[in-house]
């Protein structure tokens, strides 16, 4: 399977644009939030963030460009990115609204419910500055969540941060996440396909895939993928592993680590974060494949959506003492 298909990470930072947010976990197992309850966090949250955290943990150069407000669920946000070696310079501080959240609660079949405040948050509140231009100006590789495109002012800096990027030798990878709570109109879509159309890495989960290509049935959207252009694809499936697909036909199938599950919100934006970054570091796509899967599996045994996000000498440490399917 080809190795080139990302930018060196010697080229620039992988950027991620997007939501940065605090999540309250429910204790209770059930539906929604219709009854008082009892609650565990504030932990750092929003998929872009989680991504970006993994990416840098495992010694990956990494910025983040978001906002959040002037508090403390900010604070615990800023504090953990530059903990894990995130860049945050082109993060913005806002002064006027409160950080973004997502109060989450899972259902006996695993499902989750989640209720979102994020367009009337700090979490939606930046655009194109100084800083955010210094950051992409920089960038080898930008990485988008398609939660992120729900945001009219993160979607316009997307645009410009890909076309940059893109346009001095770097790459782009995809992960759909258009999650079910958050509204999706003609400019989403538009832009979504736009960016599927560009991206070098796309990274669906289950039906993800179908959706990114407008088709049904896996094999026909792989390939209508391939032939928009995208050279890589891997898909996500859970405790089922992972599988890679390549252009030239070729693919690896990685089955996923046997461990017990304890909030698996954010597994798969860890997952992503270790495979852009061990990729961009150099490593073929079998090594890649073993650390987000290990990204994803020990993230899941704690609760809160990065707790479980690992370095490289952690995920080593759990690939050796953790058996797989």
């Amino acid at each position: 399977m080809p190795n080139a298909v990302l930018s060196p990470d010697e080229l620039g930072p992988t950027i991620c644009v997007g939501e940065i947010l605090v999540e309250i976990v429910a204790t209770t197992v059930g539906d929604g939030f219709r009854a008082a309850q009892p609650l565990v966090g504030p932990y750092p949250s929003g998929a872009p963030a989680i991504f970006i955290d993994q990416c840098g943990r495992i010694g990956g150069r990494a910025a983040m460009i978001g906002a959040v407000g002037d508090d403390d669920f900010g604070r615990v946000n800023l504090e953990r990115l530059r903990a894990d070696g995130v860049d945050v310079s082109a993060v913005t501080i806002d002064r006027d609204y409160p950080t973004g959240s997502a109060f989450v609660r899972y259902r006996a079949s695993g499902a989750r419910d989640f209720v979102y405040n994020i367009a009337t948050s700090a979490a939606s509140r930046f655009g194109w500055d100084d800083a955010v231009a210094a950051v992409v100006g920089r960038a080898g590789h930008v990485h988008i969540m398609g939660t992120a495109l729900t945001m009219p002012s993160a979607g316009a800096v997307i645009a410009q941060a890909v076309d940059i990027i893109k346009t001095r030798g770097g790459t782009l990878s995809v992960d759909p996440n258009l999650r079910k709570e958050l509204r999706v109109d003609a400019r989403i879509e538009r832009q979504f396909a736009e960016l599927v159309a560009k991206a070098d890495l796309l990274l669906p989960s289950g039906d993800e895939l179908e959706r990114a290509a407008g088709v049904a049935g896996e094999t026909p959207a792989l390939r209508r993928l391939f032939e928009l252009g995208v050279k890589e694809i891997v898909l996500k499936r859970g405790a089922e592993g992972a599988t890679c697909f390549s252009r030239d036909g070729s693919r690896l199938d990685a089955p996923a680590f046997v461990v017990d599950e304890v909030d698996p919100t954010g597994a798969g934006d860890c997952f992503g974060g270790a495979y852009v970054a061990c990729r961009r570091l150099g490593m073929g796509v079998e090594q890649a494949l073993t650390y987000a899967a290990a990204a994803g599996a020990r993230n899941v045994t704690v609760r809160g959506p990065m707790e479980g996000a690992g370095t490289r000498a952690e995920l080593d440490a759990f690939v050796a003492a953790t058996p797989r399917r």
